[in-house]
């Protein structure tokens, strides 16, 4: 999927990538591996490796084919692959836009705004989803009619560390159980895989934007979303939580007439473009 940055500039793709997920996601026979690599244990089994202090031969190959500056943060020295993978950016490199009306971004990633149809369903590159299908609730579902859904995909080289959009009252964690598939859009034209991921939703009573609902999505060789709190009051930038190793989503549900997306994100949108997004930063407003 291509995708630009907020001056409007096409950004690099992963085309190598996306040809080996092409390949897995389309070929029959390849397609019996993807049901081995999807399941929740071998992400686990992913995981405990990545854990481990072998693991971190693979830091310098992969900071060096990323241009990763480990300048940006708050410790250049690793325990493991999954101590760098989820290492704190220092502060200043990730400012937070604190204007109250302004609506932000949770983390840096590739962001597509959807509108959510009065029939409560939407629809990522040719597939259909339903509000009730990735929540899993009919009573949710409906309270999300008319608004959007921002779909904001981390992929490996992003901060994998995600904050709260606005402060207010958080409520708990639930947790849907799902398999492991990747996030990559390939996927999806093969697999539903915003019903078939394993995801978490909490929901925020937000003091600007009405209450919004929060997802993470695992997705392949990502066996752990670690969210920090249960039911609490939060503030605006505050650390939300973490993925460990891989590429992962964050789904941002609005309800109608709370907030106004910027122009440049619905206009990619719109053409089937990503755009990128940093932690901290503008992407709407409240609306007036």
């Amino acid at each position: 999927m291509r995708c630009k940055d907020r001056e409007g500039n096409f950004i690099g793709a992963d085309d190598g990538q996306d040809k080996f997920l092409e390949k897995l996601y389309s070929s029959r026979i390849d397609r019996q591996m993807v049901k081995v690599l999807i399941r929740p244990s071998v992400s686990k089994a992913g995981g405990w490796f990545l854990d481990r202090k072998i693991s971190t031969v693979a830091i310098k190959p992969f900071v060096k084919a990323n241009g990763i500056s480990l300048e940006d943060y708050e410790k250049s020295r690793f325990d493991s692959y999954n101590d760098f993978f989820t290492r704190r950016v220092k502060a200043e490199r990730r400012p937070v836009d604190m204007d109250s009306s302004h609506l932000i971004a949770p983390c840096d990633s590739k962001l597509t705004a959807y509108q959510i149809t009065e029939d409560a369903e939407f629809t990522i590159k040719n597939t259909l989803y339903s509000m009730e299908s990735l929540t899993r609730s009919k009573k949710l579902a409906e309270k999300y009619r008319g608004g959007y859904l921002l779909l904001f995909r981390l992929t490996v080289d992003d901060y994998h560390r995600y904050c709260y959009v606005d402060r207010g009252k958080k409520s708990g964690n639930h947790i849907i159980n799902g398999v492991f598939h990747t996030v990559n859009p390939i996927a999806n034209d093969h697999y539903p895989i915003y019903k078939e991921n394993t995801r978490c939703i909490s929901f925020l009573k937000s003091a600007n934007f009405g209450t919004l609902m929060m997802i993470e999505v695992g997705a392949l060789m990502v066996g752990k979303i670690v969210n920090y709190h249960e039911e609490k009051m939060v503030e605006r930038g505050e650390e939300k939580g973490r993925f460990e190793f891989g590429g992962s989503t964050i789904i941002l549900c609005l309800k109608k007439d709370k907030a106004v997306i910027d122009d440049d994100i619905l206009e990619n949108s719109r053409l089937g473009i990503e755009t990128k997004v940093r932690y901290g930063e503008k992407i709407g407003k409240k609306t007036e």
